[in-house]
């Protein structure tokens, strides 16, 4: 590891402002629908020399989902998608960090949505850190991961007539990162 990395080591929190959780899917087999969550919060520690000490944790709000269209922001927070009164945050706490090369981490954790919880591997790519002009560390990292909808009970779909269904059951995560390190 750099000495970059080594001067990264610490505590940092997710700039709300400045962070997207993101996802998207494949809807009527031909186009995609992407959509982000507006209310999360997030905090992780970095051992910049060792990354396998490192560890995160990510708690967004299931009512947040925002896909610019509001009858369908509703029908994704009803029981037929995130069943959001019985389960109103979705959580990721890591479990394993390991480098995979030069700026590239994947960090596994346990993903909980709609009250199911699955481990999935995000591979994260380090993307940068900066002093803002307020004095702030920063550190940005960016992100995917592929889940099957159907593995956290997310199961409603609807047929097409010419076959095939309404929407696809891999969602693509997004991940667009800026954390600010703790004083």
């Amino acid at each position: 590891m750099s000495s970059e990395y080594a001067a990264l080591t610490g505590d940092y929190t997710l700039d709300a402002s400045h962070t997207r959780i993101g996802f998207s899917a494949r809807h009527a087999m031909v186009t995609k629908v992407r959509g982000a969550f507006d209310e999360f919060e997030g905090s992780f520690h970095v051992d910049g020399e060792n990354p396998a000490n490192s560890s995160g944790k990510v708690t967004i709000q299931a009512k947040s989902i925002n896909t610019r269209n509001s009858q369908r922001d509703e029908h994704l927070r009803s029981n037929d998608f995130l069943a959001m009164d019985e389960n109103p945050e979705i959580t990721f706490v890591s479990t394993a960090v390991k480098a995979a090369g030069d700026a590239e981490f994947v960090v596994t954790g346990d993903l909980s949505i709609r009250g199911v919880t699955k481990s999935v591997d995000v591979t994260l790519e380090y993307t940068g850190s900066a002093t803002d002009p307020f004095g702030n560390q920063r550190l940005g990292l960016e992100g995917s991961v592929v889940i099957n909808r159907k593995d956290f009970g997310v199961s409603w779909n609807a047929a097409l007539e010419g076959g095939g269904v309404l929407v696809s059951e891999k969602v693509t995560l997004e991940l667009e990162v800026s954390a600010i390190k703790n004083a």
